[in-house]
């Protein structure tokens, strides 16, 4: 295994041995506390002294079903809090099998032009982009450069937020049918504009497989754990069949669907955009409801949504998304959304983050309520860079700050996504605490307090819920570590023998004997490493808090957010 550190100011590349301190870890836990190494916290993220690294999980690479994700870590410039993305696509895969435990790109170039980084097994070179890439989207981009270098490489890229350096913006991932998965949160994508990487080409001609000390012990754990997935009814049944907006139905009849701008938790059209509609709206035209964003993964939430005349619109179109330009937007046509997520993955900004923002501009009176047209406009204004795009590209909380705005939902200045705190409170504890700025996937308690998944926790009630998003985050940041996709969680809380499997997995590949306590203190170190980078950077706990709106009732159940200061500051308490 080894390091590939790519200095963008010297055009040097080198590669390294694992450093010992990192033998053991992968994904999350290798970025964060790479970052916490070697990343001053005070620095500007988009300056000289700020690193990005791409780190495959401790599993990827290998037969393990759903093993593919990626972190992408480096100092937020949305938060200025340390940051792990997390991305599918083919990237995380090829990285493991060629043997890079993780590649480091540093410094900045003088030069005022573009870069394609293209990764081997022989190491890295620098070259310069193709020209036609440069204010190009990133689905034509993928596609030059698929052409310029084989249509197999897995590729890495900003689009035309990235190279505006805006805050929202993200890095994109070609999947394996060359469409868009995203490292999306943190505005990433801005950091790798700042160090002119336009691109990085991963060809992974020549590799072999990843090693595994113990072959037989390794399949049949990896069989074990398959079968956890696909016999559990979240992971082999409601995801595969509707993908993750099977949510919306399900949120807005617990009442935490965030409707207007979070001034309700129901409304009476959700199902116009639900997951139900929206499968069978693809099964009517053609399109493909279940699809894996990477090799290997058997809970296929992803999807091919097509128009009217049965073309490709977008991939992922996940409830994140469609909530937040429907219900929290009041926009209720499901293809006009669909082209949205079309168009964001294109010009490259998250696609959370931009929604909210769209939330904050009709707040603000920019746009009217309900109107997709102007949403979409404004999205396209992005990509245009004109100064009223280059202020929604940057996100909430800026877009909130030009207009005088108070009623902007984030935390550590990142979007708050689509669960109401006042209704799945435990969801609400992980926005106010984790290390990344508002985030469901850091402690994902959706999942026990409406999914009722490991058991179940009130989500209207504060019993129970500083203890649920306490240990799923811990849990969260092992997950993120091995390379597996997050929703892994549903099946592995209720199947013991799942969970089991995940850990006989490692200790298979590795030749260790790793036991459950163990990846409990590994969620713990990384979350301790995150909170440490983050106070060096002058964060605090009054850091930890949601806005102050949120202490208005919630329409259907009128419930508000009343958690006490001491309860919030609670969940690290370990």
């Amino acid at each position: 295994m080894k390091f590939i550190r790519v200095d963008m100011a010297t055009k040097q590349v080198k590669v390294e041995g694992v450093p010992q301190k990192y033998a053991g870890l992968g994904g999350r836990g290798l970025t964060s506390n790479f970052v916490a190494d070697e990343v001053k916290p005070t620095c500007h993220p988009l300056g000289k002294s700020n690193k990005l690294i791409f780190a495959p999980g401790m599993l990827s690479g290998t037969s393990a079903a759903n093993s593919g994700r990626l972190s992408v870590g480096g100092k937020s410039p949305l938060t200025g809090g340390i940051k792990e993305s997390n991305t599918g696509g083919t990237a995380s895969q090829k990285l493991a099998r060629m043997g890079i435990k993780a590649l480091v790109v540093e410094g900045l170039p003088a030069e005022d032009k573009y870069f394609v980084i293209k990764v081997t097994v022989d190491g890295a070179t620098i070259e310069d982009a193709p020209k036609e890439t440069i204010g190009m989207g990133n689905y034509e981009a993928i596609k030059v450069l698929q052409a310029k270098y084989g249509s197999k490489v897995g590729v890495a890229i900003i689009g035309p937020a990235g190279e505006m350096r805006l805050t929202a913006a993200n890095i994109s991932f070609a999947d394996p049918d060359g469409n868009i998965r995203s490292a999306g949160r943190g505005g990433l994508g801005a950091v790798m504009g700042s160090k002119k990487v336009k691109a990085i080409v991963i060809d992974d001609t020549g590799a072999t497989s990843v090693p595994i000390a113990n072959p037989d012990a390794f399949k049949a754990a990896a069989k074990v754990f398959a079968k956890s997935l696909v016999d559990h009814p979240v992971t082999g049944q409601g995801l595969t069949r509707f993908g993750t907006n099977i949510l919306v139905n399900i949120l807005n009849e617990a009442g935490g669907l965030p409707t207007e701008n979070f001034r309700y938790g129901r409304n009476d059209w959700a199902n116009d955009i639900g997951g139900e509609t929206m499968t069978a709206t693809m099964e009517a035209r053609g399109g493909k409801p279940s699809h894996g964003c990477h090799a290997g993964c058997v809970i296929r939430c992803s999807q091919h949504y097509v128009d009217k005349e049965g073309k490709y619109v977008t991939s992922g179109f996940e409830y994140e998304t469609i909530w937040g330009l429907g219900a929290d937007s009041k926009i209720k046509d499901l293809d006009l959304i669909a082209y949205m997520d079309h168009v964001m993955d294109d010009i490259g900004v998250d696609s959370i983050e931009t929604a909210v923002t769209i939330c904050v501009a009709m707040e603000a009176g920019v746009i009217p309520w309900g109107d997709g047209k102007a949403a979409l406009d404004l999205i396209e204004q992005i990509g245009k860079g004109t100064p009223l795009g280059r202020i929604i590209g940057c996100g909430a909380g800026i877009t909130g700050k030009c207009f005088g705005m108070y009623r902007v939902p984030v935390v550590k200045n990142q979007a708050i996504p689509a669960y109401d705190p006042r209704a799945v409170k435990g969801v609400g504890l992980t926005y106010a605490t984790t290390p990344m700025g508002a985030d469901h996937t850091a402690g994902y308690a959706v999942a026990t307090n409406i999914l009722k998944c490991g058991g179940f926790v009130e989500p209207l009630k504060k019993e129970g819920n500083v203890e649920l998003s306490r240990n799923l985050q811990i849990a969260t940041a092992a997950i993120d570590s091995t390379g597996m996709c997050l929703f892994i969680a549903f099946a592995i809380l209720d199947i013991p023998e799942g969970f089991n499997a995940l850990i006989d997995m490692l200790n298979a590949q590795y030749g260790l004997s790793l036991t459950a306590d163990d990846v409990t203190e590994l969620g713990k170190s990384i979350l301790k490493v995150e909170r440490g980078f983050n106070e060096r950077a002058g964060f605090t706990k009054y850091d930890d808090r949601l806005p102050e709106f949120f202490d208005e009732v919630c329409p259907p159940h009128n419930t508000t957010w009343d958690f006490t200061d001491e309860e919030i500051d609670e969940v690290f308490n370990f």
